[in-house]
């Protein structure tokens, strides 16, 4: 009879199948090529199937490899469902949570969540992982997180992950607004302007993954505009000492804008502002875990 090592052959096949080549797989697993290689080349001797051929890119699933992917998907799934179920009938949620966390810990509530998670699940350990929101939903797609906490405009949450299209459950946590700032001594310019206005002075820009991106692209496309950007940045920290060091205009929470003001002197435009709202989100396929729901239920409690 057949015998197959363990389920990290498996668990690596898919993982590289998803990512075309060992090494990002090795960065999603959190273990070395040599390992990932090792345990594709198990697999392969006890199946006696050529699972992968590599091209100039990476690596490419074969014909064979291809036809038993979703097989070793389900074997995958049925075991995660097996290890939930026992875990159901002990009465009792454990395991590791990975969490994706964006801008400050306050804002998403984060030490709050964790400090419920502590307190009423003490076996269950979280790991968190820190971007901006359009890493969140990489980040899910590949199977690096569990969850995410994600901004965009109001009910602009997409329904599905990007490549893979997997349906994603995402839950409303706030609305706010984003204001524009200018450096302090600016107001002629920019307290009183409008988007096109303001699309010609100099912008703090930042990555094509960010909400600000996102949010400000679709701005100055509907008013027929081209936002001036002078620099770039991706963390908030960094973005506001750029402003008040002179450099140019950025978005900024508004709760964060009126301290800004008030402490630094910084100008606020009075006469536009930016709708966006954050959620959580997980997969769909996930939102019944008993990990996933529970900490979706703290969450909300935490809000």
């Amino acid at each position: 009879m057949d015998r197959f090592s363990n389920l990290n052959n498996l668990l690596a096949f898919v993982t590289v199948a998803r990512e075309g080549s060992v090494s990002r797989a090795a960065d999603v697993l959190n273990l070395t090529q040599p390992a990932i290689s090792h345990q594709i080349r198990r697999l392969a001797e006890e199946t006696g199937l050529t699972l992968f051929t590599r091209t100039t890119t990476g690596l490419q699933l074969t014909p064979d490899g291809a036809a038993i992917l979703a097989k070793a998907e389900n074997v995958l799934e049925a075991m995660s469902e097996f290890r939930r179920s026992a875990r159901r009938r002990s009465g009792q949620i454990s395991g590791t949570l990975r969490l994706g966390t964006i801008v400050d810990p306050e804002f998403i509530r984060l030490g709050r969540l964790l400090a419920i998670l502590r307190r009423e699940h003490a076996a269950i350990e979280t790991h968190l992982l820190h971007g901006v929101s359009g890493n969140i939903l990489s980040w899910l797609s590949r199977g690096q997180i569990d969850a995410g906490f994600y901004l965009s405009g109001p009910g602009d949450v997409p329904s599905t992950t990007p490549d893979t299209e997997n349906p994603i459950h995402a839950v409303h946590l706030a609305d706010f607004n984003y204001r524009v700032i200018a450096p302090a001594g600016w107001g002629a310019q920019a307290e009183h302007a409008d988007w096109k206005q303001l699309a010609n002075l100099p912008w703090i820009g930042t990555p094509e993954l960010s909400v600000h991106h996102r949010l400000l692209q679709r701005v100055f496309k509907e008013h027929g505009c081209t936002q001036n950007v002078v620099a770039q940045v991706d963390q908030e920290a960094s973005m506001l000492e750029m402003v008040r060091s002179g450099i140019g205009l950025s978005l900024c929470r508004d709760s964060i804008a009126l301290h800004q003001k008030q402490t630094f002197g910084l100008v606020i435009c009075e006469t536009v502002s930016v709708p966006a709202s954050l959620s959580f989100v997980t997969l769909e396929r996930h939102i019944n875990r008993p990990i996933i729901a529970e900490t979706v239920r703290l969450l909300e409690q935490a809000w």
